[in-house]
């Protein structure tokens, strides 16, 4: 079928051109690695050795950062450890990201959604069988949220999925303090330099961020660490946020998420590459 394409400049048609034409050259999306982005042509014939399951939270995140914080940061986050991984030939795929978290603690917070860890077992539980029946044998969880706790999901569907499933607090990867003046706990620095460069439109001026500071429990144990207990979140801070945002840049934010990718990135390969029946030494 021939058709006449729409010289710009003129407004006039500029002759008959085989439709084909008019189609993109390659069907291949140019991130094969992002599942939302690819399409069945380019899925159905990929050997997808692991999967890369973003998952977060939607709650407050003091007065300058969105509620989607943790989304945003995660799913960037796989999607760049994903790209060094794919580029270093592992076949890997980013799953959309799982935007709610457990925010028990946060009920009282408007439009603070919370998943109880008996959902998200229930939802982790689907999206493995899947993986499983589909014959991907492993699954990275990549947790973007404080208050999600994947280990005891992970051991209850170890003897009864035939996938390797692991988990990664991102934040984890790489020392904080090794790229911030304070890194804090939520909407703190780290956060809001990682936002500054991910989605700085979305960002209110620091000028109108709070000072995130958190109150402490009165209990040593619990001050200390040694002994654990979920914290009710507004009689912790009163702006939502525990770390001062103060001190974000761009560039803090940068370098901190090359570090974290590239470390992640080097697990995905090594992942991929991995032999599920010789996994000791």
């Amino acid at each position: 079928m021939l058709v006449a394409p729409l010289d710009l400049a003129s407004g006039r048609s500029s002759g008959l051109v085989p439709e084909s034409s008019c189609l993109l050259p390659s069907l291949m999306p140019p991130r094969p690695f992002v599942l939302a982005e690819s399409n069945w042509k380019a899925v159905k014939d990929t050997p997808f050795e692991v999967a890369i399951l973003p998952w977060g939270a939607t709650e407050p995140h003091n007065y300058h950062l969105p509620y989607a914080t943790d989304n945003y940061e995660t799913g960037a986050l796989a999607e760049r450890a994903a790209e060094i991984a794919w580029n270093k030939g592992a076949k890997v795929v980013v799953l959309p990201t799982v935007p709610f978290g457990v925010n028990t603690g946060q009920l009282d917070l408007k439009l603070a959604i919370n998943m109880n860890p008996s959902t998200q077992l229930a939802v982790l539980t689907d999206i493995a069988s899947a993986l499983s029946g589909q014959g991907i044998r492993k699954l990275l969880v990549l947790n973007g949220h404080g208050g999600n706790d994947f280990k005891q999901m992970i051991r209850e569907l170890q003897p009864r999925i035939d996938l390797f499933i692991c988990v990664i607090n991102w934040w984890t990867c790489v020392k904080g303090a090794d790229h911030f003046d304070e890194p804090g706990d939520h909407a703190g620095e780290m956060e809001t330099s990682i936002m500054m460069s991910l989605k700085p439109d979305l960002l209110r001026p620091l000028s109108e961020a709070g000072p995130g500071t958190a109150r402490k429990f009165r209990i040593a144990a619990l001050r200390e660490s040694w002994a654990w207990a979920p914290r009710q979140w507004t009689e912790v801070t009163d702006d939502t946020g525990t770390g001062n945002p103060k001190a974000s840049t761009v560039a803090k934010g940068e370098k901190f998420m090359r570090a974290v990718t590239e470390k992640i990135g080097g697990f995905l390969v090594d992942l991929a590459n991995a032999d599920l029946a010789e996994m000791y030494e």
